[in-house]
């Protein structure tokens, strides 16, 4: 059931990838708010460095010293080490069979760890290998709860890290709540021999999950807050070939809290209803702060019909493109980067994955390596059809950021992913410790924030070759 769980909560990720898309195109310059002038909106400073050899993804970074940073590739299934300049990269764990060190056939996680060492979670294994700043691997722990595994790859699940205290902090996978016999019946998950055919049931999907830091020497655990995530309702029907047919109805622009933990060890709950912050300790006392000021967006009828319009496009052409790929065999997969969680692949993606006609592809199949549920090839799963809701159920206002959006720099400062968009490049707010909006960063057009080395920001971003890593500082070349 575990295995089950993880993938239908992985494709909630449709939602933000569809309301960031549709929001783009809506967004103007904001300038003003009732509380008064925003900060100006300035561009990141210009590039310094970037790969010239080719990534399948740009999920987690993570600077070490001397201009070294690791580079978590999720898509190419390999962590590297980049050397100054990134001009040149050593690979230090991949799916080959010529390394010991290797990265599993699902999507691992960067989490940086004590001094200068970082953990790969490989939830496969369900283990953490110790990486120390020259990029070999020096001892491998488990992970503290193995039904969390999934959890500590990042994403827009926010990013896992360490608070002062040494634990470990994440987003804990949200409660589905099955009625009655369960996901396999009598038979057991999975629908198994005696569970009959009928029995199978979709769990109830939840609209809050909570944010735990764990001990890794006791395995204690502490819940720290509590979020408003997206929440859909999926039903599944069964084909008359056999297989099962799931339909989600999603509502791709619900307002939803988002998390990162600070340099200082707190705990950052972004709030989207208000768009606030509130910090917590590492005793869990809470601290608040005043709303971010914010220029919001009201949306009228027709902007409405206009946004759930777009979005169904743009998902039935991805919907197609799936079905392409599972009519004509072998083993393939289409998918679609998630704007707010990283460039070129999972765990950034909503992703349909297929496997080639015959006797293996009649079984079921398990979920994909970026936990989203695969639909099997032909005579089994058909390609999920999505609904949406009706365009008066979207909200009045536009919500401030989609999940994901947060990140923290190495001075203490969240970066916030604004749903506002300028130049087509994406709008950070940027907020003090204190809460206050300080600054608002204008990224170039195709880049997302993989993270942050000393007064610089790492970016992923796609050109006409394929998938690249750049570095930039953070101040502007301009005053």
């Amino acid at each position: 059931m575990s295995t089950l769980r993880s993938a239908f909560v992985r494709v909630l990720g449709i939602a933000t990838i569809s309301g960031g898309a549709a929001l783009s195109a809506m967004a103007q310059e904001p300038t003003t708010t009732a509380a008064g002038a925003l900060p100006p909106i300035r561009a990141l400073g210009k590039a310094t460095a970037r790969s010239t050899d080719l990534l399948g993804a740009v999920s987690q970074v993570r600077a070490l010293p001397g201009g070294r940073v690791l580079v978590n590739d999720n898509l190419g299934r390999k962590v590297v080490m980049f050397e100054p300049g990134l001009g040149s990269f050593k690979v230090v764990a991949d799916t080959t069979s010529a390394t010991a060190n290797a990265y599993s056939s699902r999507a691992g996680g960067l989490v940086a760890y004590k001094g200068d060492s970082t953990l790969f979670v490989d939830p496969t294994s369900l283990s953490m290998l110790v990486i120390d700043s020259k990029g070999s691997i020096t001892r491998v722990m488990s992970v503290p709860r193995p039904n969390d595994a999934a959890s500590l790859i990042g994403g827009p699940n926010g990013t896992p890290a360490f608070d002062a205290q040494g634990r470990l902090v994440y987003r804990a996978p949200p409660h589905l709540h099955v009625e009655g016999a369960g996901f396999g019946g009598a038979g057991g998950a999975g629908g198994g021999a005696g569970g009959g055919r009928g029995q199978f049931q979709m769990p109830t999907f939840p609209d809050s999950a909570a944010i735990v830091r764990i001990a890794l020497d006791t395995r204690a655990v502490d819940t720290v807050a509590w979020l408003k995530i997206a929440k859909q309702t999926t039903t599944t029907t069964h084909t008359a070939d056999g297989g099962r047919s799931v339909v989600s109805t999603i509502n791709p622009m619900q307002i939803v809290d988002d998390w990162a933990v600070t340099a200082d060890g707190r705990v950052a709950i972004v709030r989207g209803q208000d768009y606030k912050i509130e910090w917590i300790d590492g005793k869990g006392a809470v601290a608040g702060s005043s709303k971010i000021p914010f220029a919001w967006r009201r949306l009228n009828d027709s902007m409405k019909v206009a946004f759930i319009d777009s979005t169904k496009k743009a998902m039935e052409v991805l919907r197609q493109q799936a079905a392409a790929l599972a009519q004509a065999g072998g083993t393939a997969s289409a998918f679609a980067p998630d704007p707010t969680a990283g460039i070129g692949g999972p765990p950034a993606n909503v992703r349909f994955e297929f496997h080639g006609a015959g006797e293996e592809a009649r079984r079921p199949q398990a979920a994909s390596s970026n936990g989203a549920p695969t639909t099997g090839g032909p005579n089994t799963s058909q390609v999920a059809q999505l609904n949406f809701v009706n365009p008066t159920d979207l909200p009045d206002y536009a919500p401030p950021f989609a999940a994901g959006a947060a990140r923290s720099d190495l001075n203490g400062n969240v970066w916030i992913r604004t749903s506002n968009v300028y130049n087509n490049g994406s709008v950070y707010d940027i907020v003090n410790a204190k809460g206050a909006l300080t600054d608002r960063v204008l990224l170039p057009p195709g880049r997302v924030i993989a993270g942050f080395g000393p007064g610089v920001v790492y970016m992923g971003y796609r050109d006409g070759a394929g998938v690249r890593l750049e570095v930039a500082p953070i101040a502007s070349a301009t005053p």
